[in-house]
């Protein structure tokens, strides 16, 4: 076994002296060269990439009829992602469209009054009864005249004096009937059928946001991550059909020791290092978490103390952050 040693060491061909002196200068040296390369990358931070995806969900229920993405492509803001059957939002909004067409036919006929031939008839009717009073008028002169000379009896006098009068009041009533029908509904009567027409009007509206949600379209640019319902499946109302992530939604997420994180502030600039990357790539913390991570904050002994992270995050340009993927292991170099 000593001899294996020796070999391995290379310090077998040395006086026993010799070689106690050169591995007790081992032992002097390593640790040096251990603390050199840890004061060396004490700047450098282990961490991930993290995505915050935008859930994309119709708000009305209905089965999922065309799925217009698959996981992994690029789609740009306005673009569609899928669509629901939409047969019952179209007949809902035809149902409420035909209400509101009858609600304002309904006011118009309030508003014009009668029909034009009902409006004719009581014109004709007061032509009628004007022309009676004139007779009776007429009639009543004339008894009037005989009544000074005595060719009359009183009761001739009162009963053309009774028929002037029923013509007057006649005429009056056909007068008053007709002016009534040219002005239509009461006042109550169309503000309440103007308040029925805006309410269906309320209600076509709302159908036609129903049937518009059918069609869900891509909120802002970004990689379809994942598809949660195939063709032909019954979507419930609210319910995420895709996970959608725009390059703004990606960032680096590490842990900073509770003995340097009062030197970080919100705006300073890191490098990230990505296995396989030719370069670091440039980022901006944007995030200091005010609490600390994974140990009990309980009694902040020094050995507690030592242990004590805090998460920040780490955000990039668009064009940068498309090059990351969730869950990639990153180095951070703070640049202290």
């Amino acid at each position: 076994m000593k001899n294996g040693i020796k070999a391995m060491t290379g310090f077998g061909s040395l006086h026993p002296w010799h070689q106690r002196i050169l591995c007790l200068a081992a032992l002097i040296v390593t640790p040096c060269i251990i603390g050199s390369c840890a004061r060396k990358n004490q700047n450098r931070l282990q961490g991930y990439v993290e995505g915050e995806f935008v859930y994309v969900a119709a708000p009305v229920a209905g089965s999922l009829r065309t799925l217009h993405v698959q996981r992994g492509i690029h789609v740009a803001a306005g673009d569609p992602l899928f669509t629901l059957d939409s047969r019952p939002q179209k007949a809902a909004r035809e149902e409420a469209q035909a209400r509101l067409t009858q609600a304002r036919a309904s006011l118009e006929d309030l508003r014009k009054g009668k029909r034009p031939s009902e409006i004719e008839s009581l014109q004709a009717q007061l032509g009628q009864a004007k022309a009676a009073l004139a007779l009776a008028e007429k009639e009543l002169a004339r008894q009037e005249e005989l009544s000074r000379s005595g060719a009359t009896t009183p009761q001739d006098l009162d009963r053309a004096r009774s028929a002037r009068d029923q013509a007057r009041e006649k005429a009056a009533q056909l007068d008053a009937d007709l002016k009534t029908a040219q002005l239509g509904a009461r006042n109550d009567q169309v503000l309440a059928a103007e308040a029925n027409v805006r309410a269906l009007e309320a209600t076509v509206a709302g159908a036609d946001w129903n049937l518009s949600q059918t069609r869900q379209t891509a909120p802002q640019a970004g990689q379809i991550f994942d598809t949660m319902y195939r063709e032909g499946e019954w979507i419930p109302a609210g319910r995420p059909v895709v996970a959608l992530l725009p390059p703004a939604n990606l960032k680096v997420r590490a842990f900073v020791p509770e003995t340097r994180v009062h030197t970080l502030h919100q705006g300073d600039h890191v490098q990230v290092i990505v296995d396989g990357a030719p370069a670091p790539l440039p980022g901006q913390i944007s995030f200091i978490s005010p609490h600390a991570e994974y140990t009990p904050p309980v009694i902040y002994n020094r050995e507690n103390r030592s242990k004590l992270v805090f998460m920040i995050e780490v955000t990039f340009e668009p064009q940068t952050a498309a090059t990351l993927h969730p869950g990639q292991p990153v180095d951070v170099e703070l640049g202290l």
